[in-house]
């Protein structure tokens, strides 16, 4: 991932290594830089220049200093200004599942039609640990509940376009601010099963009719799950308290 840089290169060369790396995905939005004396040495480079070339690209927002935790990926600033947008709004429930369907739909098409093998692996790997996750006894809620947006963003990465990728991240997080994984829904962990081994099976097979079919389907069911739970929560304010 990293390559050494000549010594007395300046901070801006180490800027964009560090750049490059984060546009060509090889890091992603949280994941945290190697510490700062390992970095420096994979780089080749002070130190201070080191520091400089984080300094730099902390100003220009592109990582962020947790201290005592590391340098980390920051949201790209179409995200942040996106997630700030949509917070300030006052955006119903059905509304936000409506805006699933926008996004999730084409992007299933478009991972089915370009087919490109990496992706696609990665999207399987995924599946394989949502779906061994759902057989877990107990069940570890919070952990499915990841695996289940790490899969759909898996397909929406697979569909190529990173704007669509960082518009949905912001929709899933506040979709499940303040509110439970519909997954405890009575039925549902099973049906979410079905669901996603019929979304996983028309990707590989490059069945964009099918792929759209599916994950309108497996949409459909998540909306009607989590009306229902909300359903249940206003009739009853203890459920969530007890259930945990």
């Amino acid at each position: 991932m990293w390559t050494p840089l000549d010594r007395g290169m300046v901070s801006d060369r180490i800027s964009g290594q560090i750049l490059e790396v984060i546009a060509d995905e090889r890091l992603r939005p949280g994941d945290r830089l190697p510490p700062e004396r390992e970095l420096a040495a994979l780089l080749g480079v002070s130190r201070p220049s080191l520091r400089e070339a984080l300094r730099s690209l902390k100003a220009q927002g592109h990582v962020e200093v947790r201290h005592g935790a590391g340098v980390f990926v920051a949201d790209p600033a179409t995200t942040r200004t996106l997630r700030q947008a949509m917070l300030t709004e006052e955006m119903s429930l059905a509304e936000l599942f409506d805006m699933r369907e926008v996004l999730e739909l084409p992007a299933a098409a478009w991972a089915a039609s370009n087919g490109d093998a990496e992706k696609l692996a990665a999207v399987r790997e995924t599946y394989e640990r949502l779906d061994a996750a759902t057989r877990e006894d107990p069940v570890d809620w919070g952990k499915l509940q990841e695996l289940d947006a790490a899969f759909h963003m898996r397909i929406v990465e697979a569909a190529g376009n990173r704007f669509m990728m960082r518009t949905l991240t912001v929709l899933q997080e506040i979709l499940a601010r303040g509110m439970e994984t519909t997954l405890r829904v009575p039925g549902r962990l099973e049906k979410s099963r079905v669901d996603h081994r019929r979304i996983l099976d028309a990707l590989l097979a490059g069945d964009q009719a099918a792929a759209r079919r599916a994950v309108k389907a497996h949409i459909n069911g998540a909306r009607k799950a989590a009306m229902s739970r909300l359903h249940d929560e206003k009739m009853d304010p203890q459920r969530t308290v007890r259930e945990n």
